[in-house]
């Protein structure tokens, strides 16, 4: 078993799920307010694995069963990964911080930290662009128990992301509130979506 499949997910869900956006500034709040955060990162973590599953079980699946679209799919996949490493260098080019979205003083209830987070985790409409389409693309090219380690790889990055985010946020919060650190950070994604492009479009010629 291609121990490289748990580590290829462990990447791209990591370079997916780094960034500044309303689920993370969510938990980043809640874990500095000290509301709720193990139910908040729970729903985040997951949902992220639902969508997973999808994408690397039933999409990977569906694109295997014909070598064609398989095919098309890894071309797909490779031109999406470009994308969104540009989009990474662009992002680290004009560097924003992560910062807590307002709150009020009162503390929230466990349903209503519960249903924002489920709100941030799926009226998202690019979860599924990234989570599903990109991540069932990059999957379908492994086959049986390497799919399995790749799906874990990308679920394990949630995992420790949202529950290092959530449960360390008074800790991390003087990095991640300084845009410097999410220039280095976008840099960093923006190499590794590259090279997982380098790769899946290698894997696609090598395949014609």
């Amino acid at each position: 078993m291609n121990i490289l499949a748990l580590w290829e997910g462990l990447a791209l869900g990591s370079a997916l799920i780094i960034a500044i956006g309303a689920q993370n500034a969510f938990v980043l709040r809640q874990g500095l307010a000290r509301q709720h955060v193990f139910a908040v990162c729970t729903v985040c973590f997951g949902g992220d694995v639902l969508l997973i599953s999808v994408g690397a079980g039933g999409l990977g699946t569906a694109f295997r069963a014909d070598p064609l679209i398989l095919q098309g799919v890894a071309w797909a996949g490779t031109l999406f990964l470009w994308f969104f490493a540009f989009r990474a260098f662009a992002r680290a080019a004009r560097p924003r911080a992560l910062l807590p979205v307002a709150s009020g003083d009162r503390a929230e209830s466990l349903g209503t930290a519960v249903t924002s987070a489920l709100a941030v985790t799926f009226l998202n409409p690019h979860v599924y662009l990234d989570t599903v389409l990109l991540l069932g693309g990059v999957a379908a090219r492994f086959a049986g128990g390497e799919r399995i380690m790749f799906a874990c790889g990308a679920a394990l990055a949630s995992l420790l992301w949202f529950y290092g985010l959530g449960f360390g946020a008074a800790h991390w919060s003087r990095f991640i509130s300084r845009p410097q650190t999410w220039r280095v950070i976008d840099i960093g994604i923006g190499l590794m979506m590259g090279l997982l492009a380098v790769s899946l479009g290698h894997w696609a010629w090598s395949h014609n």
